[in-house]
């Protein structure tokens, strides 16, 4: 990995990146909030568009969360009819898929998702944003050898 110039950190790595997720999330959260998703709702619908048919259990690892919060979170879009769920190869299993309101309404969340991001690369620079980019993709690899 490649080190930046800075000789030393200072302070805490845990709270300096919540902080600025929480403060680059506001950007998203705010365009998305047009489509009545959050991010996170969108994050899945995306996936599952991605991905269908796919088991919640492979879903859940795909994108790295626990399974219990997986459910409550798909809860509200199998509610409002934007995600199916299906019979899967046995009994105990079950795939999901998005239901043709579902692709719509991704659709509809693409959009305000492209406006954030295109604020995002404005207010920061594209260089940035992209450095930013290559440096989470760095960590995220070198973090998921080590968990291996």
């Amino acid at each position: 990995m490649r080190a930046h110039p800075l000789a030393a950190p200072i302070g805490c790595t845990n709270y300096k990146l919540r902080s600025l997720l929480r403060r680059v999330s506001v950007v998203y959260e705010r365009e998305m909030a047009s489509t009545g998703l959050k991010t996170t709702q969108y994050s899945l619908l995306t996936h599952i568009e991605k991905l269908a048919p796919i088991t919640q259990a492979a879903l859940a690892i795909e994108m790295g969360m626990d399974s219990s919060t997986l459910s409550r979170n798909l809860k509200s879009l199998v509610a409002s009819g934007w995600v199916a769920i299906e019979s899967g190869n046995d009994a105990r299993s079950h795939t999901l898929s998005l239901t043709k309101a579902g692709v719509a309404k991704r659709a509809e969340a693409k959009r305000a998702w492209k406006r954030a991001q295109l604020a995002l690369n404005a207010r920061l620079g594209v260089a940035t944003v992209a450095y930013l980019h290559d440096v989470i993709d760095q960590i995220n690899s070198v973090l998921l050898e080590q968990a291996a």
